[in-house]
């Protein structure tokens, strides 16, 4: 779980790493496109692995009509997050992208489960929440007045991602409530959001893609941050507690943060720091209430 959160760390300083004429968009759908081919070979070879040693049949590979609408709006939350993610971490920095992406993206979920399920959120969901998204606000506030990196259209972006997050985990969660296997519903929903972003490949530039820090840009990003990701977490479900997962999780703002700090010399304010360990602690506070839940999937 923690290789896992990892790698999904590495994504916007991949990205930053990677060549200057990309677009957030391009580099979006270039990304889904090599991860969900990954996860669907990945499974397919799983599926057929496990046919041969048990001679079982194994779980259901096409959805269903049912499961159709659910596919599609947790493909439209991929296709949400990418675009906005990588144009929130270029505007604003990895650290700083990162963290507001992830902190927004549990209240968001909370909202829909508020608005759309009817459910009542828990004293502590509302207390971490409350705290995630005050330590947002300090860190952002801590960057406009300290002359640092900052900028309103990618704190939006960022804010989008976040909601796009929210769409795609609670997508995925219906799923997995559904008896989908975790594995086959991930291929499904990145499929689907690849097939979303398939006119970004035509419409933006990708000249970028004939060059050999632009392969080793999307190879990362596609096969590491998606597919080896996504089937790290995927093995880390089956044997650890739903709170410890949501807890293991919170490497990825941790390792995104530093990544932007050490590889890309970013700086955060003192207040930055504190609104920083704000959000993570809030959010390692929302697995609290996960005991008896589905895990959600991890952010993109």
């Amino acid at each position: 779980m923690i290789a896992a959160s990892i790698a999904f760390g590495t994504t916007g300083t991949a990205q930053a790493k990677g060549p200057a004429d990309t677009t957030p968009l391009g580099v979006g759908a270039t990304r889904i496109l090599v991860g969900a081919v990954g996860l669907i070979v990945a499974v397919a070879v799983i599926r057929w692995r496990s046919r041969a040693s048990s001679g079982a049949a194994t779980a259901v590979w096409t959805p269903r009509r049912s499961h159709a609408l659910v596919v599609a709006a947790g493909g439209a939350g991929v296709a949400l997050y990418q675009p906005t993610f990588f144009a929130g971490t270029e505007r604003s920095g990895v650290a700083i992208g990162t963290i507001v992406a992830l902190g927004s993206g549990p209240a968001f979920v909370g909202l829909y489960e508020t608005l759309v399920l009817r459910r009542r959120p828990s004293p502590v969901w509302l207390a971490a929440t409350s705290l995630a998204l005050a330590g947002g606000a300090l860190l952002v506030a801590s960057q406009a007045g300290d002359g640092g990196r900052f900028d309103g259209l990618g704190v939006l972006c960022s804010l989008a991602a976040g909601m796009g997050y929210a769409v795609y985990a609670s997508a995925a969660k219906t799923l997995l409530e559904r008896n989908i296997d975790s594995s086959v519903a991930m291929a499904w929903i990145f499929a689907a959001g690849a097939v979303l972003l398939l006119p970004a490949l035509v419409t933006e530039p990708l000249g970028w893609l004939g060059t050999r820090s632009g392969v080793a840009m999307v190879a990362h990003l596609g096969l590491v941050t998606v597919t080896i990701a996504y089937l790290l977490y995927g093995f880390g479900l089956r044997t650890l507690a739903t709170s410890t997962a949501v807890t293991l999780t919170l490497a990825e703002p941790v390792t995104a943060a530093l990544a932007g700090i050490v590889v890309l010399d970013e700086r955060l304010a003192a207040a930055g720091w504190l609104g920083a360990a704000m959000v993570v602690t809030g959010l390692a506070l929302t697995g609290v209430r996960r005991r008896r839940v589905i895990a959600e999937p991890a952010p993109l």
